[in-house]
């Protein structure tokens, strides 16, 4: 009888173990299937070349049933590696009345694939998991919820909507987000408000150094390093003031995630590619847009 109940324990564990493994398989498949309809998104359809990790997951974020924009997620250290989004021309307006949002597909196979509020209740095991949870931030006195596409550079009440997920944010010690971060997004939306004619195709991502924000003696998110942003617009102002005009078609710029010492530093998009391949898991061919943004 024990040898019959150990067997049948067998099957059982290694049944429910090939059914978690097949859930993880095609939800990975739903992501990356799902993340085809979000190339507009990026720069000629081409996503960052060389970011190293196996373990990192491409998202398509979806609202309201509609691509918004595309996100490298990192699943273990439960914060996305970079945002990338076209930039809508926009009155720097802030709405912060939307409901904070989680990453169903990172999880499951189910569902529409699109974001989805936060339940009241607690969530299943399997979505704390695969990424961050509002109960992750509740406690945090340092740190606040940082967005990477920030709702200030878009324009539509659905996109704005749509930046307001977990998988879109990072934790921003509070004086270097209201401070120099703050203002450089406003630099840059006034900078291709005023002078971007075409598509402007923006990247903001991080940098980490092992730090992490722990619940119940848990790492549960990492903070960021360093916070970086580049942008890419082909079709601009060439009448432009010469201040301005050598920054197109394309700069970029990091800030040191930091109460002090956290001015931020605009710089060439291949200054900033040096920099992040001392920060960052990139091989040699690491490259932000495809040929540089050079038309």
């Amino acid at each position: 009888k024990r040898d019959a109940w150990s067997s049948l324990t067998m099957k059982i564990t290694g049944a429910f173990l090939l059914l978690v493994l097949y859930n993880a398989l095609v939800a990975r498949a739903s992501v990356v299937e799902n993340f085809r309809e979000c190339k507009h998104f990026l720069y000629k359809g081409t996503p960052p070349l060389g970011i190293l990790g196996d373990q990192l997951k491409k998202i398509c974020q979806r609202y309201a049933s509609e691509p918004r924009y595309v996100t490298l997620y990192d699943p273990a250290k439960h914060i996305p590696v970079y945002s990338a989004y076209t930039f809508k021309k926009s009155d720097g307006e802030k709405r912060v009345d939307y409901p904070w949002m989680y990453e169903p597909q990172l999880a499951t196979s189910k569902g529409s694939g699109n974001m989805e509020p936060f339940p009241r209740s607690n969530m299943h095991q399997n979505f704390e998991d695969t990424q961050a949870v509002l109960q992750d931030y509740a406690d945090v006195v340092l740190y606040e919820r940082g967005h990477l596409n920030p709702n200030q550079h878009q324009s539509e009440p659905n996109d704005k909507a749509a930046t307001y997920t977990l998988t879109n944010v990072v934790p921003q010690v509070r004086e270097f987000n209201i401070g120099p971060w703050f203002q450089h997004e406003d630099r840059i939306r006034r900078r291709l408000n005023n002078y971007c004619r075409g598509q402007a195709y923006v990247i903001t991502g991080v940098t980490t150094s092992g730090n992490m924000i722990r619940r119940d003696n848990i790492d549960r998110v990492a903070i960021p390093e360093y916070m970086w942003t580049a942008y890419c617009c082909t079709d601009y102002d060439r009448n432009a003031p010469f201040y301005v005009r050598y920054k197109f078609p394309s700069f970029a710029a990091y800030g040191l995630n930091d109460r002090v010492n956290n001015h931020v530093v605009e710089l060439p998009i291949k200054r900033l590619e040096t920099f992040l391949k001392n920060k960052m898991d990139v091989d040699k061919d690491f490259q932000l847009f495809y040929r540089d943004c050079v038309p």
